[in-house]
């Protein structure tokens, strides 16, 4: 298969390590190895002790014994473990599609969610989000894009990158249409547990479908991004059977010490969950602030869950802006074409401690544009 430049992380391979403020990042602030193995008396003395050979293919039992009880269906055989979200999203493709398929992607999206589908010959078509309705998803359209061929349908749910939630009456009424087509759904819940009120947080599509699989990672949520860990959880089981095979041809198994760290991760969740929680809230009213002095440079639809937003740039050109932004202020933004968005938005992130600095030098580098 032949595929093209991921723009998304060909601009980040480009600015991320040598730009003094990112105020795009999609991950909320991390942690030293120390500060996690503090969250357990015994940890660090475990981990020093931690065997350095190789791990089991499918995931530690430990691990996926953590993982399965993020969800109320899913047994610790349910789960396997890849090295983050990318090589899940890569695998999942490649065991359920054939060319010719037709998929429907939750869109604007993560490239790879619909960029491997058509590498391998599928037809894919764009749900696309209405920023008129808040970035909302519409399940009469979703019905319209649907064909007798259409294998998956593709959801992320907290968005990226727009902060969309969609509500629970909603996301089980799309499960009823797909379940009554017999069609896959494929739920990128990277973002879950970022909900900004709990309330709000929709149940795991694995849990609610049987043709679902779940997604998630320890990167967005709990702020451990380093530790490259993801995982699927399904209760399809020749979905996950030739996932597994196809692990055989990409990592084999996962890093002994990131299985380690996520399972004392994955114990202390919440807590970790909650810490990014308080941080996104935080910087979500210095945004607010921003965007109503701003308001003559972007539109902004305020997000309900996650650390990023989607802005409009309401002159100018975002590709430009973001351009000369990183060039004279030295902060990074992510223009919209970087996911074929082409309504002059910027992804902007908000879950890191220091997004006051970089926001800072966005107010001056607009102060001191030329009018």
């Amino acid at each position: 298969m032949q595929l093209p430049h991921f723009k998304l992380e060909r601009y980040f391979a480009r600015y991320e390590f040598a730009v003094e403020h990112l105020l795009c990042c999609s991950d909320c602030e991390s942690f030293t190895v120390e500060d996690l193995l503090a969250l357990e008396p015994g940890a660090g003395d475990r981990f020093r002790e931690h065997w350095l050979g190789y791990t089991e293919s499918q995931g530690s039992p430990r691990l996926r014994r953590a993982i399965s009880r993020l969800y109320r269906t899913i047994s610790p055989d349910d789960v396997l473990v890849h090295t983050g979200a990318e090589e899940a999203i890569f695998l999942f493709m490649h065991a359920v599609l054939q060319p010719d398929d037709h998929v429907i992607v939750h869109w604007p999206c993560y490239q790879s969610l619909e960029e491997v589908a058509l590498g391998i010959g599928c037809e894919v078509t764009r749900w696309k989000a209405r920023e008129d309705d808040g970035w909302a998803l519409d399940l009469e359209e979703l019905v319209d894009h649907l064909r007798p061929e259409t294998k998956v349908v593709v959801v992320n749910l907290p968005h990226n990158p727009t902060g969309y939630l969609m509500g629970r009456e909603r996301f089980l009424e799309m499960t009823d249409i797909l379940r009554a087509r017999g069609i896959a759904l494929f739920s990128d819940e990277v973002y879950r547990e970022s909900e900004y009120h709990a309330e709000d947080r929709l149940p795991a599509a694995c849990d609610v479908y049987e043709r679902a699989v779940s997604l998630g990672v320890t990167s967005k949520s709990y702020g451990l991004a380093g530790l490259r860990i993801g995982w699927i959880a399904t209760r399809a089981p020749l979905v996950l059977e030739r996932m597994a095979a196809l692990k055989d041809y990409t990592t084999i198994c996962n890093s002994a010490p990131s299985e380690f760290l996520a399972e004392v991760a994955l114990r202390h969740r919440e807590e970790l969950a909650q810490r990014s929680v308080e941080i996104i809230t935080e910087n979500l009213q210095l945004l607010d602030t921003f965007f109503d002095q701003h308001d003559d440079v972007f539109a902004w639809q305020r997000p309900v869950a996650g650390p990023i937003g989607f802005p409009r740039l309401l002159t100018g050109n975002s590709e430009a802006f973001c351009d000369r932004l990183v060039k004279e202020a030295g902060v990074l933004l992510l223009p919209g074409p970087v996911f074929d968005d082409e309504g002059n938005h910027v992804r902007i992130g908000f879950g890191r401690k220091d997004m006051d600095i970089g926001l800072a030098r966005l107010v001056s580098f607009l102060e001191n544009a030329p009018a």
